[in-house]
Formats: structure tokens, C-alpha cells, sequence
């Protein structure tokens, strides 16, 4: 399909007066409106007046078998996981951890994310039934499999080979769940695959006590320690970062995850994310699971930066409008080692995006469009969403499968598997 939008978002910047011929799944071509229709007369320009052609949302940092629980976590202390979220996965069986992945991936899509990172579940299931559930759905998906006990890593890496949309990742969930020489030879293999080694790095102090009592080291220093850092391993959270580690996340070449919704809702600390771009380290923008919208996302990794510290130092810029949409496409994808794949609208890449209604109140008038997407953009301009060049949601809903049907499983089915976990809750006063 040759399409011809009114604005195109690429690398630079949006621009007038240009068209994309998607093919085969692929963006082929990208360039002048006018040459591109007079050389593929064959094909029927689909014009998109008011309306943004953009790469999709990479969520960089998920948790698709938690989506039943989420709105538990509302309230609760900040380190959860032991209370909340291990009994919430332990209480599903095959066909809910499905169901809780298609629903996560439903969400996702509706918030404009074409391309997420599974951190590893732990429910007692075989990981295909995720990767079936968000095939189906039909968005891309980072899948890991957690190898705390250092078995399983090389089949679960050669099981998607060539698949379209299934990535394979492997994981431990925090370093004190593995014996060092687990974890170097994870990291080892996820580097001679070309695949990302998935960690939870410096997320709360009682994580990076525990770390201490334990090993003597901070997490993202006991990982330079033992060798485990380098460009394949992809740290969520790090909002715990002394200035030390920070140097050996940017010299090691490590990526992480920036994830403010987490912080604001369940953290310690927000990420120095402006500090990590000034030093070079990789990041990318995730959800953690909290809420699958992308626009309110970039707006609260900007908004989160300006509280915690440019209000402090008088920074009024923040990264403006474009550091934010990048870290969330195009360096998003390649925190999760997917940059060859997807993340920008350019020749080669994964047809991988959406269409957005600019003819809005909201953006009229517009003078920097890159700053409205983060400041004042909404889920509900996403007129359509493509990955891999199929056409997966129109106005919020999917069009080859029932998404209602779906929620109305998600609703009677999430309860159930929520009591079933007996979850630990604190109940404010």
C-alpha cells in the first residue's frame, strides 16, 4: 500500500509532503509524495489528510501475565512483588496466563504500542501460551523466559527462530535469584544469540540492601563485577543509580528501562532519565505493566523528569518534546535489540505504526508537533495501528478477531484468579 499522510514523523523530525510504500511487511520505499505515486501508478494512494503517520510505541519494560492484578497494586507499599504480583502469577494455569496476555496485549495496541518486552513470567506455564496470545493479538513481543536455575536458556532462544513477531529473551528477575556463574553464562549466551538478557536492577532499597547484605555490592556493580553488563543486557528500572554505576551502564554499553508510570505508582525513586541521556546510556521507555497508553506515558517520563530534578536546576527544556518520542520508538527498540527490526518509519524496517488524528482542538494550532505528541496527545487520535504491515486495530478495536469477547472473559475470569491468590495486602487507615 502506497500511503500519503499529511504529516510523516521520522528520525528528523515531521514532515509535509512526503509517502511510504509498505510492502511484504516492510517499509520499501520512503520520499516524495509526488515521485512515489507517478513511479507505482499501479497502486492507489491511500491519502491520509489530518492525519500523523509515527512509529509505533516500543514498551520496553512488561509484565503481560500481571494485567488481572494491576489495579492491586494501587496504594501498596513500593517493593510488592513477594506480596502482590508472585502469588498473583502462581495462581494461573495455561489458559489464564493466556487470557491475561491477550488482554495486556489488547491494552497495548489500544495505547498505541506495536512492539512490547516481556520480562519473564512466573506462572507455571509454558511461555507459548504468551507467545500465542500476543500473536494472535498481533503484536510484537520481546518474549523472555526466566533461567534462574540456569536451565532451559537455549531451547527457549531457538524455539522462534525467524518468527515474524517473537522475539526470544531470556531473564532473571533480580540478581539475588541466580548464582553469578548463572548469570554470566545468561548474559554470555544472550550475547553470541544477538538476543537481550532481561534484569531487575536498583528498583527499591530493600532490593539494593538486599544486594548488599548478600554479595557486598550494589546490583548494577555486582553485575560489572562479575561481567554480566554489556550491550545484550537490558536493566529495568535502575531509579537507585549512583554516579558510579551509571559510568558502567555507559561504558559497558547496557541499556535499561525507564518507567515513570512504575515509579509514580509503586517506586522509591524516579530513573535520572535526562542524566542517562547526557552520559550516553541506552534506555528505553516501558509500563511495567501499569497502563498500556503511550502518549500518557512519553508525557509522564517528561513530566517526571521536570518534578525530580529540572524544576531544581532550572532546566525549562527537560529534553523538550523529541528526546521523549525518541526513547520511546527509536532508541526504545533498540533497548529491547530489536533497532534492525523496528522503531523508526525507514527503508528496511518493520512496517511497524500508527495514524493519528491531528485535526484535533487539542493540537490546533500547531507549532511543534514533537512537543504536542508528548504534552497534549491521547490515545483516542490513534485512528489505526500496523504492525508488520497488517492492519491490527481501527478506532481502538481489533478487526480480524473480538476484542469485546475478550474483556468480557477478562472480566469474569481476572476475579477468579485474584481470590485464588490470596493476595497480602495493606489496607490504609
Amino acid at each position: 500500500m502506497l500511503l500519503v499522510p499529511e504529516l510523516l514523523l521520522l528520525a528528523d523530525g515531521p514532515v509535509r509532503g512526503q509517502a511510504v510504500l509498505v510492502e511484504s511487511g516492510k517499509f520499501r520505499e520512503v520520499g516524495p509524495a509526488e515521485r512515489l505515486i507517478a513511479a507505482h501508478r499501479d497502486l492507489h494512494p491511500v491519502r491520509l489528510d489530518g492525519h500523523l503517520v509515527m512509529p509505533g510505541f516500543i514498551d520496553a519494560h512488561h509484565h503481560l501475565t500481571q494485567s488481572f492484578g494491576k489495579a492491586k497494586s494501587f496504594g501498596q507499599p513500593s517493593e510488592i512483588f513477594k506480596a502482590v504480583w508472585e502469588p498473583l502469577e502462581h495462581a494461573l494455569d495455561e489458559d489464564t496466563a493466556y487470557l491475561s496476555a491477550k488482554l495486556a496485549a489488547l491494552e497495548a495496541l489500544r495505547g498505541g504500542f506495536t512492539t512490547v518486552a516481556d520480562a519473564g513470567t512466573r506462572a507455571p506455564v509454558d511461555v507459548g501460551a504468551l507467545a500465542r496470545a500476543t500473536e494472535e493479538a498481533g503484536i510484537r513481543c520481546v518474549l523472555s523466559k526466566i533461567v534462574s536455575d540456569g536451565k532451559g536458556g537455549p531451547a527457549h532462544l531457538g524455539r522462534w527462530g525467524g518468527h515474524p513477531l517473537i522475539h526470544p529473551s531470556l531473564a532473571i528477575a533480580v540478581p539475588e535469584d541466580a548464582t553469578a556463574a548463572v548469570i554470566k553464562k545468561t548474559a554470555d549466551m544472550c550475547a553470541e544469540a544477538g538476543a537481550v538478557f532481561q534484569i531487575h536492577v536498583n528498583e527499591h532499597l530493600a532490593s539494593v540492601e538486599r544486594s548488599l547484605k548478600s554479595v557486598g555490592r550494589r546490583p548494577i556493580d555486582y553485575l560489572h563485577h562479575i561481567g554480566a553488563l554489556g550491550p545484550h543486557l537490558l536493566g529495568a528500572h535502575a531509579t537507585l543509580t549512583t554516579p558510579t554505576e551509571m559510568r558502567q551502564l555507559a561504558d559497558s554499553g547496557a541499556a535499561v528501562s525507564y518507567n515513570p508510570v512504575a515509579s509514580a505508582w509503586k517506586g522509591n525513586a524516579v530513573a535520572q532519565a535526562t542524566m542517562m541521556a547526557a552520559m550516553d546510556v541506552r534506555f528505553g521507555t516501558g509500563t511495567d505493566g501499569t497502563r498500556g497508553d503511550g502518549f500518557r506515558l512519553v508525557d509522564a517520563a517528561e513530566s517526571a523528569q521536570r518534578l525530580t530534578s529540572g524544576l531544581a536546576t532550572g532546566d525549562s527544556s527537560c529534553g523538550a518534546g523529541r528526546l521523549w518520542l525518541d526513547h520511546a520508538t527509536r532508541l526504545s527498540a533498540d533497548a529491547v535489540g530489536l533497532s534492525r527490526v523496528t522503531g523508526e518509519i525507514a527503508v528496511g524496517k518493520a512496517a511497524d505504526f500508527l495514524v493519528v488524528d491531528v485535526n484535533v482542538p487539542e493540537l490546533t494550532p500547531s507549532y511543534d508537533l514533537r512537543w504536542e505528541l508528548v504534552r497534549l496527545s491521547n490515545r483516542d487520535q490513534i485512528s489505526a495501528v500496523v504492525v508488520d504491515g497488517r492492519l491490527r486495530l481501527w478506532d481502538g478495536w481489533p478487526q480480524d478477531w473480538d476484542g469485546h469477547a475478550l474483556v468480557a472473559r477478562a472480566a469474569e475470569v481476572g476475579p477468579q484468579v485474584v481470590r485464588r491468590a490470596k493476595l497480602q495486602l495493606v489496607e490504609p487507615t
